[in-house]
């Protein structure tokens, strides 16, 4: 069973609303009905507010509607009068029982999108996945949000910037391009901004940064007093000038390397990136750093115990989370052995070998 946390956008929630504020726009409301639409109220907060807004949208255009009713139902009986004079080109039955629903269901279609666009514009959402698990969404913007294991992001739309807060994890961002609209993600100490472009960005365990540009250009700048600054930013001459970097696809940026910003091949890229595809990769990793990577998409913890087996080379293609899988191609590939001591926690040693064993 999926653990993780799934969140409707504003615009799903719109569509819902004006279904029943629609449906509600009846002189007799049966109680089936009225008790199905309690239950649709109670299974969301945000519920009753949308059906309040649109409901004084609908109320709004009533009220348009009663204002203009003369000038309208004069204008068609008198089309009426002159159709009836053309019996063959005269309408059915029921012409203005039809004619002014579909007006007013036109005018909600119209200005239940303008709102749509509103609220987007100012949307805030939260999205979370738990251990080994991925999931991908599409933001209110268009963009497209793909969350790796145990990640907690939030988003910030409104119609000037569109900012993410990735609290922890890793997530792609493929971002829809708007000049007018930059698109800032903060993680850590960093803050990445990009217009239409696609990055990975990753919170590590000890809080550093790393960013990949798989398309496009983006900008990455650290945190200042809580706010980041720009390139072009003003800094006084008794600070020192922030350390900014400009990434272009191909590109990694690591605070803790030799060199911040450094070339990333296509191969590795696509290693680094491979759980998007719920997928593990290791070429030559150290054994050490291969475990804390499997790790992180399981609950159980795996221990090296012994440091004389920490540099062991490891490499292969494993899904995420398949710990099982792991330790069976690692005690075949190399003198080493595995004890489970409970269902969370397996260690690792050096095989001993068989004539040690005898005294």
């Amino acid at each position: 069973m999926s653990d993780v946390l799934k969140f409707r956008s504003l615009a799903e929630l719109e569509e819902e609303a004006a279904a029943w504020v629609w449906r509600l726009d009846v002189d007799n409301v049966s109680a089936e009905m009225r008790a199905e639409f309690e239950q649709w109220l109670r299974r969301d907060p945000r519920h009753r507010r949308a059906f309040e807004e649109l409901g004084g949208v609908w109320q709004a255009l009533d009220e348009l509607a009663e204002a203009k009713r003369d000038e309208k139902v004069a204008t068609f009986v008198a089309e009426e009068q002159r159709l009836s004079t053309k019996p063959a080109q005269k309408p059915s039955g029921g012409s203005l029982s039809r004619w002014l629903p579909w007006a007013m269901a036109a005018s909600l279609a119209v200005v239940v999108g303008g709102l749509s666009w509103y609220q987007r514009g100012n949307e805030t959402q939260t999205l979370a996945t738990a251990v080994g698990q991925q999931r991908s969404a599409t933001l209110a913007d268009g963009s497209v949000v793909q969350l790796n294991t145990n990640t907690i992001l939030e988003t910030r739309f409104t119609r000037g910037e569109r900012t993410i807060h990735l609290e922890k994890g890793e997530a792609t961002f493929t971002v829809a391009r708007n000049p007018e609209r930059p698109f800032v993600v903060h993680a850590g100490n960093m803050v990445v901004r990009a217009i239409g472009t696609e990055f990975n960005v990753r919170i590590r365990e000890t809080q550093d940064v790393e960013v990949i540009v798989t398309e496009g250009k983006v900008e990455v700048v650290p945190q200042a007093g809580g706010a980041a600054q720009r390139l072009d930013a003003v800094v006084p001459p008794t600070t020192a000038a922030p350390a900014c970097a400009e990434l272009t696809a191909g590109q990694r940026f690591e605070p803790t390397g030799a060199s911040p910003v450094a070339r990333i091949t296509p191969a590795a890229v696509s290693n680094t990136l491979a759980w998007r595809e719920g997928a593990i990769v290791f070429d030559g990793e150290p054994l050490v750093k291969a475990i804390a990577e499997l790790n992180r998409y399981t609950d159980t913890r795996l221990v090296v115990a012994d440091a004389s087996i920490h540099d062991l080379r490891v490499g292969g293609r494993f899904r995420t989370g398949d710990v099982d899988g792991f330790l069976e191609a690692l005690t075949k590939a190399f003198p080493v052995t595995t004890r489970r001591t409970s269902d969370h926690l397996v260690y690792i040693h050096a095989r001993v070998p068989a004539s040690s064993t005898h005294q």
